[in-house]
C-alpha cells in the first residue's frame, strides 16, 4: 500500500488550480492532475494502515464514511506509486463505472475516513482517481467492449443520471438489451444539467455516453415516461424496468412566506439547468437562461448546489453575491461529537466561495440567518429580502432555531435562488405503475433491496433512497442491476453482473 515511509516523507499536495479571479470568467474546468512525479509521491502517502477505512462505505450519523462503492483505494494508490497505471485503471474499474465523474464531483468521503487523516492531511485520493481514468482515456486503454453474447432479455431504464447509467452499463455488460429513456434533450441527468460545466465538463459525460452506445446501449431522449410514453407500454415491451428518475421535487420552505411569488425567485435547478443548456446550445448567445448579470444575487441554502449557484452567478457577472444558511457556522476542526472516521463537518471554502471571496473580499456565506419575507417593486419584481438572526437552543431534547430580537436586516436582491434540497421523486410515473411509496414518497423497497411492490420493476438512486451523492447513485445503480439480472435469469438464478 504505497511506500511504507511515504506518509512521513511527503506532505499532502494538490496540483495548482487556476487563480479564483481568473477562472471565475470561464466555463472550463480549472483543476489539473499534476505531473507523474507528484502523483506517484501522493500515492506513496497511502500508508500500510492494516485496516483501511477509506473504502468501507458505511453510513455513520447520516453521512457516508468511506467510499460508498467500495473502491479498492489502497490497491490503486500502490499501483500509481509503482508507475503501474494500466493495472491501477483495471482495479479502479472493478468497482466504479464512471471514475471520471466521481473524480471530479464527489466530495470524497474516502478522504474523510483516511487513516492518515487522523493526525495528518489525508491522502489525495480523489485527485489520484481522476488522474487514473483520464490517463486511461488518453492512452486508449478505455475502449468499447460489447458483450460477446446477448441473453435475449430486454430492460428499460427510466432516467439517465448516474444511477441509470451505472445500471445500464452493468446490465449491458451482462448481455441484456438495455434502453435508457431520458426526458431531457441530452443524456446524463444531473451530470449533464445539474452540475455546472466548470465542475464537470460535459465532454466527459458525452464521451462515456458515446462509449456505452458503442457497447450496445440504446438511449432515447426527449421522452418523459408517464407523459410522452405510457408507463404500461414499458411493462408490455420490456422484461424488466428500472426506475432511476431521481428526487426532482425541490423543497420550498418559503411556500407560505410573504412575497414568495415575486418575479426573480427560482429554484436552483431551474437556474443551473437552463444555464448549462444555453451554454451547450449556443455559448449563451440564445439568451435562454436566467442571468445573474449586474444583479444582487442571494442564494438560500448551502451544500454543493448552493456553491454551484454561487459559481454560476459569478461567471454571469453578478453585482454582488450572498449565501444564507440557517445552520450555525461549522467549526474549523472536528468537534468532539464528530470523530474520525465520520465525515468531518468542518468549515471549508469550496470553489464558489473561494471565487466570491477573491472578487468581493469575503466568504459570501452568512450563517444562523432566517429569511422572513420577500419584498418587490411596483412591477412585482424582487427588490429585497428581510432576515433575522437566529440562535440554536435546546427544547425538550431537540435543538431548534430561535429568533434574536433586534437582529433584523434587509438585503437588496433582484435574483433569489433556492438551494434547499429535494423532497422526493415526481409521483406521476410511480402512480401509473402502481409502485408503493414510502413515507418520504420515494419508491418503496425492502431494506438493502431494489425490487419494488410491482413484479419486474426495480428502483435505484435518489428515487429510492432520497437526495444523495453521485457516488451513492452509482452504488444503487450497480445494486439494482445485480438484482434485476438475477430476476431476468430465473429460474437458473445465475447473476452475471455482480
Amino acid at each position: 500500500m504505497g511506500k511504507p515511509t511515504g506518509f512521513m516523507e511527503y506532505a499532502r499536495e494538490l496540483p495548482m488550480a487556476d487563480a479564483p479571479i481568473e477562472r471565475s470568467h470561464r466555463w472550463g474546468e480549472f483543476h489539473g492532475h499534476g505531473d507523474e512525479k507528484l502523483l506517484r509521491q501522493q500515492g506513496a502517502r497511502c500508508m500500510d494502515c492494516g485496516v483501511p477505512f477509506c473504502h468501507t462505505g458505511v453510513v455513520i450519523e447520516g453521512m457516508a464514511a468511506g467510499c460508498p462503492i467500495n473502491n479498492l483505494i489502497p490497491e490503486w494508490n500502490d499501483l500509481v506509486y509503482r508507475g503501474l497505471w494500466r493495472e491501477a485503471l483495471e482495479r479502479l474499474h472493478k468497482t466504479n463505472n464512471f471514475p471520471e465523474f466521481t473524480g471530479r464531483v464527489c466530495p470524497a468521503p474516502c478522504e474523510g475516513s483516511c487513516v492518515l487523516g487522523i493526525n495528518e492531511p489525508a491522502v489525495t485520493i480523489k485527485n489520484i482517481e481522476c488522474a487514473i481514468i483520464d490517463r486511461g482515456f488518453e492512452e486508449g486503454w478505455v475502449k468499447a467492449e460489447p458483450p460477446a453474447v446477448r441473453t435475449g432479455k430486454k430492460v428499460a431504464i427510466v432516467g439517465s443520471g448516474p444511477a441509470g447509467l451505472a445500471c445500464a452499463d452493468q446490465l449491458n455488460h451482462a448481455g441484456h438489451t438495455v434502453t435508457v429513456f431520458e426526458r431531457a434533450d441530452r443524456i446524463g441527468g444531473l451530470l449533464m444539467y445539474g452540475i455546472p460545466n466548470m465542475k464537470l465538463d460535459k465532454s466527459y459525460v458525452q464521451r462515456r455516453v458515446d462509449l456505452m452506445k458503442a457497447e450496445g446501449v440504446t438511449f432515447i431522449t426527449n421522452c418523459e415516461v408517464g407523459k410522452d410514453l405510457p408507463a404500461k407500454k414499458l411493462r408490455d415491451d420490456f422484461d424488466a424496468v428500472v426506475l432511476c428518475g431521481g428526487a426532482t421535487k425541490p423543497n420550498d420552505f418559503f411556500a407560505k412566506t410573504e412575497g414568495r411569488n415575486l418575479k426573480g425567485m427560482h429554484f436552483a435547478m431551474e437556474f443551473l439547468h437552463a444555464n448549462t443548456k444555453s451554454l451547450l446550445d449556443s455559448k449563451h448567445e440564445d439568451g435562454k437562461y436566467i442571468s445573474a448579470k449586474d444583479k444582487d444575487v442571494i442564494v438560500i441554502g448551502g451544500g454543493d448546489t448552493g456553491t454551484d449557484c454561487v459559481g454560476t452567478s459569478l461567471r454571469h457577472g453578478c453585482k454582488s453575491i450572498l449565501q444564507l444558511e440557517i445552520v450555525p457556522m461549522p467549526p474549523v476542526g472536528r468537534a468532539a461529537d464528530n470523530p474520525w472516521p465520520q465525515w468531518p463537518k468542518i468549515y471549508r471554502l469550496d470553489y464558489g466561495q473561494e471565487e466570491a471571496k477573491a472578487i468581493f473580499g469575503a466568504d459570501p456565506r452568512q450563517y444562523s440567518i432566517q429569511t422572513t419575507k420577500f419584498v418587490g417593486d411596483s412591477a412585482g419584481h424582487m427588490k429585497e429580502i428581510h432576515t433575522i438572526r437566529v440562535e440554536w437552543v435546546k427544547d425538550n431534547g431537540r435543538v431548534i432555531p430561535r429568533n434574536i430580537p433586534g437582529s433584523e436586516k434587509v438585503f437588496p436582491a433582484q435574483l433569489v435562488l433556492l438551494a434547499m434540497g429535494f423532497s422526493g421523486p415526481e409521483n406521476q410515473l410511480l402512480d401509473q405503475l402502481g409502485v408503493e411509496k414510502d413515507a418520504r414518497t420515494n419508491a418503496k423497497t425492502e431494506a438493502g433491496k431494489f425490487s419494488t411492490s410491482v413484479d419486474g420493476v426495480f428502483a435505484a438512486g435518489d428515487m429510492r433512497r432520497g437526495q444523495s451523492l453521485v457516488v451513492w447513485a452509482i452504488n444503487e445503480g450497480r445494486g439494482a442491476a445485480s438484482e434485476c439480472d438475477k430476476y431476468l435469469m430465473q429460474p437458473a438464478g445465475v447473476a452475471s453482473c455482480e
